[in-house]
């Protein structure tokens, strides 16, 4: 492997940094009027939060490398918001992602998953389409930036895309089943990890979208986690009730996956895992790697990521029966 660097190609300049910049009080959900709640719900939503804005802003400063000094369960949020900061700088300056893909290639090796969904925030954030002008990415994992897309989209503009239910004009057809799963993850932090509040915010959408949000619900949930194990019962409940428990487990079978490719997998997320799919890590994560197998050779479109998801889904369904 080549020697990694700790800061980006091509620094931006002072004025470009200092206007980039983001205020570590983004993390703060009351300041976004989501719904809160006593306990430790709150506190593990802000903390993913703020590593991601300190991975966006270590880019910024050139300090990349500091990110290593986290705790290894909140690594793959600040790499997801260095991501978007190489991807923001990669898209203000056209220079077709070289910062991201040294990033991919480089530190944030261990954290593919979490980086295309960062690039994918980069998009929503500068209003632009989904992976347009971009080279650096995954043929496969690209797709998921449209899964970061849907996440920052809705985290900005929560009254249209969860009180409205309503599509950015942005994304086209194809696009909005991934984008949904973003939204999933998002309201997740949007009714502060109660499954009760998720499970009825689902609900309200149209049964055709409802497959997708329990899958990133359940990637959040595991993922990022605070939700206690009672309460993950009660999320799976809403979900089988709801005819989407292969969605809600597909969702925990990618999110245990990643963090197995992370290296670490936190004690809540092992648990959430166990709950929701009923297997344990290795497991759940061997049913996505036997689902991308599957797939063939060198699955890069639209229809290959959803398939990937479909054929775990099938995997899922035959151990539940």
């Amino acid at each position: 492997m080549n020697q990694l660097r700790t800061e980006p190609i091509n620094p931006p300049a002072q004025g470009l940094r200092r206007l980039l910049t983001k205020d570590p009080a983004e993390a703060d959900l009351g300041r976004r009027r989501f719904r809160l709640r006593a306990g430790q719900a709150r506190a593990t939503l802000e903390r993913a939060e703020r590593s991601h804005i300190f991975g966006y802003n270590a880019v910024l400063s050139y300090e990349t490398g500091k990110i290593d000094n986290l705790p290894a369960e909140q690594r793959g949020f600040a790499y997801e918001g260095a991501a978007m900061a190489c991807a923001t700088l990669d898209l203000l300056t056209v220079s077709r992602g070289r910062r991201a893909h040294e990033l991919l290639a480089g530190l944030a090796v261990r954290h593919q998953h979490a980086a295309h969904l960062g690039i994918g925030r980069a998009y929503a954030r500068l209003r632009l389409r989904p992976l347009w002008g971009f080279g650096a990415c995954h043929p496969l994992l690209r797709w998921l930036a449209v899964d970061g897309f849907g996440f920052q989209r809705s985290l900005t503009h929560a009254d249209r895309m969860v009180g409205e239910r309503s599509m950015p004009d942005l994304l086209t057809r194809a696009h909005r089943a991934i984008f949904d799963q973003g939204l999933g993850r998002m309201l997740w932090f949007h009714d502060c990890a109660c499954p009760e509040d998720v499970a009825a915010r689902v609900a309200e959408f149209p049964a055709g979208r409802r497959g997708d949000l329990w899958s990133g619900v359940a990637f959040a949930a595991t993922y990022v986690g605070g939700a206690d194990p009672d309460e993950l019962c009660g999320l799976a409940a809403h979900a089988s009730a709801d005819g989407f428990r292969a969605h809600l487990s597909q969702g925990a079978a990618f999110a245990i996956a990643t963090r197995l490719q992370e290296g670490h997998v936190p004690e809540q997320a092992a648990h959430a895992v166990q709950l929701l799919t009923g297997a344990d890590p290795e497991q759940a994560a061997s049913w996505t790697d036997t689902a991308l197998i599957a797939l063939g050779h060198d699955p890069h479109t639209h229809e290959d990521f959803q398939a990937w998801h479909a054929h775990t889904r099938r995997a899922l369904t035959r151990r539940h029966r």
